[in-house]
């Protein structure tokens, strides 16, 4: 079981937890993710972890609350317990030797940038981050990232916060005025992650989208996550979740994510499930 030991409500439908981890917190890398469950009957949720303190033994974690399992998390206090916390998950972000990086963020996407950020800077680099919302209201992680960026950008759909556009505008104008990055990389939406890859793809500029598929173990066995890249399978969990954008098969993606709606919808409206080998194995004893 894994405490919770601090909540904050965000923005609507967008909270965050701080979890008493400390194995995770030890060994977590910027880039790498981890899975929960909430309770025994729950769905396993991936989730980027935002941020760490391997000292108190404590991990991050932001998380929409759109599906059955994430409005069962939303009704978990300080104090309560989460039964499973399994990670670090994945590869760490390979930051390299960048002079200056651009960390493209959307929505949830952006706290993910919060560690990747402050890596990049730790690694030498000037970094600018360009994050982007719906609206003001759904603003998350400003300071967070004015702290770990050289300089921010913050975008707002509707134009209430910010500059009022999308994400690609910024970097477009940036590319567009001379300025050279050696490294982008992005989280957020497939669609604003497949638009980042296209602004940079004509520059050359080395691009890394840390991708979402639909996911299950976590570790490479049940081969929902596969993806293609550079025409290759590979699987989000063992060999990501960040991959060259330039080479991920955004298209094929973006179906993959929409596949199980229906299943989804049903899923939420029957309530919890329970896994039929977990309760095999309840009954034999």
């Amino acid at each position: 079981m894994f405490k919770i030991v601090d909540k904050q409500e965000l923005a609507e439908n967008i909270i965050e937890y701080t979890v008493d981890a400390p194995d995770v917190a030890r060994h977590h890398h910027a880039g790498q993710f981890c899975i929960i469950r909430v309770h025994s009957h729950c769905e396993r949720i991936p989730l980027s972890i935002a941020e760490t303190d391997p000292q108190a033994g404590t991990i991050t974690l932001v998380v929409q609350i759109a599906g059955h399992s994430t409005k069962e998390l939303a009704q978990l206090e300080v104090g309560d317990a989460i039964l499973d916390v399994v990670g670090p998950l994945g590869r760490p972000t390979r930051i390299g030797s960048p002079k200056r990086a651009v960390f493209v963020g959307g929505g949830v996407g952006v706290p993910a940038g919060n560690l990747m950020a402050r890596e990049m800077k730790q690694a030498g680099a000037q970094v600018l981050g360009i994050i982007g919302f719906r609206t003001k209201d759904l603003v998350i992680y400003e300071d967070k990232l004015r702290a770990a960026t050289d300089e921010l950008i913050v975008t707002t759909d509707d134009g209430s916060y910010g500059y009022h556009g999308l994400v690609t505008e910024p970097l477009q104008q940036q590319l567009e005025a001379g300025e050279s990055y050696d490294l982008v990389i992005t989280v957020g939406p497939v669609v604003m992650m497949r638009a980042v890859a296209e602004v940079t793809r004509p520059y050359g500029i080395h691009t890394i989208a840390s991708l979402n598929p639909i996911m299950v173990d976590g570790t490479g066995m049940c081969g929902a996550c596969r993806v293609t890249v550079g025409g290759e399978t590979k699987f989000a969990c063992v060999d990501g979740p960040e991959f060259d954008a330039h080479q991920v098969d955004f298209p094929e993606l973006a179906l993959r994510l929409e596949m199980y709606g229906d299943e989804e919808i049903r899923a939420h409206e029957a309530g919890p499930h329970e896994c039929r080998l977990e309760q095999s194995l309840n009954e034999s004893g």
